[in-house]
């Protein structure tokens, strides 16, 4: 009896026109339309994007001066360089107007910085070169990609101002040539893979497109709880007075919506791969895992939604659509930057917005070498779904009826 009702469990999902609009039509034109419309403004824009950059100076210095101005007149610079005083290069950073501040500054005056590159300077005492006259350090107000190339770029300065103050001491007319090749160098850092994955921030969108059709879910678990209750539904009255066990129907509901929410996810992961071209990297087979688990959890939610019992069928429907669309909006379907936001302000939503839990385990399959936070994340989705399938049992479980 439990195949039987799984055959027909999966016919019935796969001939529901909602089910056919939701999942399958509407990611697949929405991440078309996101394609087309914003696709090619990371290639374009962000990987020539010039970090501004403050910098402070107790003195000029004419070799730093040199570099700066050969990196900002090449054709992408990497750095958009303002001298300002301390205070007022404090003011831009907390006010987000630089991405972070280069001291340039004597080694009596090192301790006050919050890195210190001077290591550096005795690697080179240590092998006979004469010490530098000013030191690099800088300050940075957070951590990210264009930080990273920063703080990079003030360590690679450190290592090669020697060959400057070289050309400087023994021939003045090859210094711009050094200083070309020196630019040249550090300006590739720009480039540089900070991880093993995908770091286009479209793609992000695309992770969430993939948490909106796990979440939609919730619309086939939904019919599965509303199928089981005679005062809600014809088909949960027939249910009802049928010699099968409820808890069978149950369970071979649920399991027949886990597998048909997970072939949406197929369809989904594979549209975004093959034909818009977005580049999960070399852990596909873990992307269609992740989207999998996420579906279970949409389904689950659902289910335990479903089986509340003063809701009408129609209420249900509109407060999970409600609820999804929110919680997509809260991951960045909508806002890239809205799950940041949350982030920075108040963690613990992320934690327990299941949408922003599907969308990270795809995240860090992209940025991490290992897998230990996408299966931290896995776990966190069959938390959720083991609490809303309990719930929904709990609601469900012993329910009689006058009459049907």
């Amino acid at each position: 009896m439990f195949f039987h009702n799984l055959k027909y469990e999966l016919l019935t999902s796969i001939r529901a026109r909602d089910l056919i609009i939701w999942l399958m039509i509407f990611p697949v034109v929405l991440g078309t339309l996101m394609k087309i419309a914003f696709g090619s403004i990371y290639e374009n824009d962000v990987l020539f994007q010039s970090i501004p950059t403050a910098v402070v100076e107790n003195e000029k210095n004419e070799i730093f001066h040199s570099i700066i101005d050969e990196i900002e007149n090449s054709e992408n610079p990497l750095l958009k360089v303002s001298y300002l005083s301390e205070e007022e290069a404090m003011k831009a950073l907390e006010d987000d107007e630089v991405v972070g501040i280069i001291y340039v500054e004597t080694p009596e005056q090192k301790e006050e910085s919050d890195e210190d590159f001077s290591f550096f300077g005795k690697m080179m005492d240590a092998v006979g070169v004469p010490s530098m006259e000013t030191k690099l350090s800088i300050k940075i107000k957070t951590d990210g990609i264009e930080q990273t190339i920063l703080r990079k770029f003030t360590e690679n300065y450190m290592a090669q101002e020697s060959i400057i103050r070289d050309a400087i001491e023994n021939n003045p007319m090859h210094l711009q040539e050094v200083t070309e090749v020196l630019t040249q160098d550090m300006t590739i850092q720009e480039d540089m893979p900070l991880t093993n994955g995908n770091t286009d921030p479209f793609t992000a969108y695309m992770y969430n497109i993939v948490a909106m059709v796990a979440m939609f879910g919730c619309i086939t678990g939904l019919h599965i709880a509303v199928g089981n209750q005679a005062n809600l539904s014809d088909l949960g009255a027939r249910r009802n007075c049928s010699p099968t066990s409820k808890l069978t129907s149950l369970i071979a509901g649920l399991i027949g919506s886990y597998l048909v929410q997970g072939l949406c996810i197929v369809i989904c992961v594979t549209y975004e791969t093959l034909v818009l071209g977005v580049d999960y990297g070399s852990r596909l087979p873990f992307v269609y895992l992740g989207g999998f688990f996420g579906a279970m959890m949409g389904v689950s939610l659902g289910f335990m939604v479903g089986s509340f019992k003063n809701w009408s069928q129609s209420t249900k429907i509109g407060v999970l659509m409600g609820l999804t669309m929110i919680l997509c909006f809260m991951s960045g379907l909508m806002m890239g930057d809205m799950k940041a936001i949350i982030e920075l302000n108040v963690p613990i939503v992320n934690d327990l917005n299941p949408a922003a839990v599907i969308a990270d385990s795809l995240y860090y399959l992209e940025v991490d070498a290992d897998l230990g936070r996408f299966i931290f994340k896995i776990i966190t989705m069959i938390c959720f779904s083991v609490v809303f399938v309990i719930g929904g049992f709990l609601m469900t479980r012993r329910k009689k009826y006058a009459s049907l």
